[in-house]
């Protein structure tokens, strides 16, 4: 079958949309491959459909679980052969899914990046047939992106493993620089990337910036406007659950999502808002990745996000079916203050970092010289509260330390629950005070789990919710009520850290903290912020454009529906050739190099707002920036 045959009896779509037609030829053709598509613009058939089409597994790299099986679930449901491969499988589960690969059972075959640098996985991949790798959120392996993942490095190394497959990377959020280094840190040695890029404008999308004092008072205001399907985003998890009470008590059906939450718990609320059970869903940033919702009109900011890129991917979960959506971000003049907070807490002092390696090796007892390979749980409360830390400084100067190469650190790792019984399979036949919802656990662990009399096995208390008809709380104590009676020992599910050294444990004084990690990437946050800052502040230029420009397409479109090109039909905007003229006035007062106050650049003899819309457009733009004491200069 050829592609678009494929397409249609798979997806029963009968063509393809945007580039996704020249990024499926390239890749079939054998071409490393970059593809820039913005959220909704169809990512996931760019990579599935050549699959199908040639020999062998395609490997999937992709940082996020729920993402994984959710994809993997819509393509069995197609009848096509997809696997996933992450943390909280059990041995024997993740073996059985790469040896079906090398035997050809596997036509997808979804990992976390994390796995790449197993040792199983890696012999195992010597043995298949690889078509092509895909690297999804390919963002994540550039130092300069926005949520760079250091495991994403591994790729590099498969990739030698595997010379002759392909690579198709794939991200909704790059900039111009972020693009070349995907590229070379894709690169295995003889790489020449087609990269083919959809325009990241979204027509049917408003993006809208609204001035709040009182942003709760503001975001129920806007809520009760409309009655459509709407994700609220809120900085912290605390937050989410007030936002969620606070918008309830308003008479709107609302629940809130964040990554602390269990695993069934988190199903559970995403199916209810998908189902529309719900009308609002307040969440940190660890919901929407993945969450194919296509009639969202409404996405709401009450915390100004800490990058364009992370914006741009949150706002782009609104009108994914094309039709008229809105983008709202909240702000007023505190957030500033909180987003250059950020960078501070983001990048602590060298000495503070080099006193909390220290502290660590207090903690966990490590002697100088030793250390190295030794993996520990790490509670940083009880860390914090030891060595009178604050706990986002510690786990900032904990992932520097990280980047340095001293540990690795893994945040709040997924732990499932494990059982194991601890009686023979012929008393647990001969016991006989079993309630009746005990003997259907037993009855479930039996029939879908092997090996629990001899090991320990991974288990999915969601799971044994659904083929009981329990629910989920039940299960749980049904299997505490089991472990205290000695039937079986349960070890219930928990988000654990972990440290592991990764080098012998150094003397504080000779812990090396390079520019490459500290000082450039510093430098490459603090522009973001202020990037962000510069969007939410500068409201004569089409909010639209501020975005598209901000990830290089300079194509210069007004949208005709933010809350800036509105604000302009209706008081009259400054013509394109008047801008002109301003811009050409300012420049040749900076001509000279030097900083000018902006009361100086203000006294040039032409109207005071075709000043500011210059002004807007020049620092939105980059041509010139603010220093901290009202001035002026030229940014190049």
């Amino acid at each position: 079958m050829n592609y678009q045959e494929i397409l249609k009896r798979y997806w029963g779509y009968d063509d393809f949309r945007g580039i996704q037609r020249e990024i499926i030829e390239s890749i079939g053709s054998g071409h490393d491959t970059l593809g820039l598509m913005p959220t909704g613009g169809g990512k996931s058939i760019t990579f599935q459909v050549p699959a199908l089409a040639q020999e062998g597994t395609c490997v999937v790299v992709t940082p996020l679980i729920a993402l994984m099986k959710d994809q993997v679930d819509n393509l069995r449901r197609r009848g096509i052969k997809a696997a996933a491969i992450y943390s909280g499988l059990s041995h024997e589960e993740i073996l059985t899914t790469l040896e079906n690969a090398i035997f050809g059972g596997v036509k997808l075959l979804y990992v976390s990046p994390e796995r790449l640098s197993s040792e199983l996985f890696q012999t195992k991949l010597r043995h298949m047939k690889i078509s092509f790798i895909t690297v999804d959120e390919a963002h994540c392996i550039s130092q300069w992106g926005y949520d760079f993942r250091p495991s994403y490095l591994q790729i590099a190394k498969i990739r030698k493993l595997i010379p002759d497959a392909p690579v198709l990377a794939l991200t909704a959020t790059a900039t111009p620089q972020v693009v070349e280094d995907i590229k070379i840190r894709l690169d295995n040695g003889n790489s020449d990337f087609n990269t083919f890029k959809m325009s990241f404008e979204r027509k049917n999308l408003a993006y809208v910036v609204r001035q709040a004092e009182d942003k709760i008072g503001e975001l129920l205001h806007i809520l009760r406007s409309t009655k459509d399907s709407t994700i609220v985003y809120a900085r912290s998890r605390r937050r989410t659950k007030e936002y969620a009470e606070l918008i309830k008590e308003a008479g709107i059906t609302a629940t809130f999502y964040h990554a602390g939450l269990d695993a069934c718990e988190k199903d559970k609320r995403q199916q209810a808002w998908q189902h529309d059970e719900y009308r609002v869903m307040v969440a940190t940033n660890a919901f929407g990745m993945g969450i194919d919702k296509p009639d969202v009109r409404l996405v709401v900011h009450v915390d100004c996000p800490d990058s364009i890129e992370a914006y741009f991917q949150e706002a782009g979960r609104a009108g994914r079916d094309g039709f008229k959506a809105y983008a709202v971000l909240l702000y007023n003049n505190s957030d500033e203050r909180k987003l250059m907070k950020r960078i501070s807490d983001s990048f602590p002092d060298k000495d503070y970092i080099r006193q909390v390696y220290e502290h660590l090796a207090y903690y966990y007892q490590i002697g100088v010289g030793s250390g190295y390979g030794h993996t520990f749980e790490f509670n940083i409360d009880k860390f914090c509260h030891i060595y009178h830390h604050f706990p986002i400084q510690v786990d900032s100067a904990l992932k520097i330390l990280q980047r340095a190469g001293y540990i690795e650190y893994t945040e709040e790792q997924d732990n499932q629950a494990r059982v194991m019984f601890t009686v023979s399979r012929n008393d647990l036949y001969r016991l006989e005070n079993n309630s009746p919802n005990e003997e259907k656990i037993i009855t479930a662990l039996l029939r879908n789990y092997g090996g629990l009399f001899t090991d320990y096995n991974y288990i999915d208390e969601a799971f044994l919710a659904q083929v009981t008809q329990l629910q989920p709380q039940q299960v749980y104590l049904i299997l505490k009520n089991l472990s205290q009676r000695h039937i079986l020992h349960f070890i219930p599910q928990k988000k654990t850290p972990y440290i592991r050294y990764t080098q012998r444990r150094e003397d504080k004084e000779y812990i090396q903290i390079m520019p490459e990690i500290y000082e450039e990437r510093k430098a490459q946050f603090t522009q973001r912020i202020k990037s962000m800052i510069r969007y939410a502040k500068y409201d004569h230029i089409c909010r639209s454009r501020q975005l598209l420009s901000y990830f290089g397409d300079h194509s210069g479109h007004n949208c005709g529906q933010c809350d800036v090109c509105l604000a302009q039909r209706s008081t009259g905007a400054v013509s394109e050739q008047k801008l002109t003229n301003a811009v050409e006035a300012i420049l040749n007062l900076l001509g000279d190099h030097k900083p000018h106050f902006v009361t100086e650049i203000k006294s040039i003899e032409l109207p005071e707002s075709e000043l500011d819309a210059a002004i807007s457009y020049l620092t939105a733009e980059e041509y010139i920036r603010q220093t901290d004491d009202e001035r002026l200069e030229i940014n190049f």
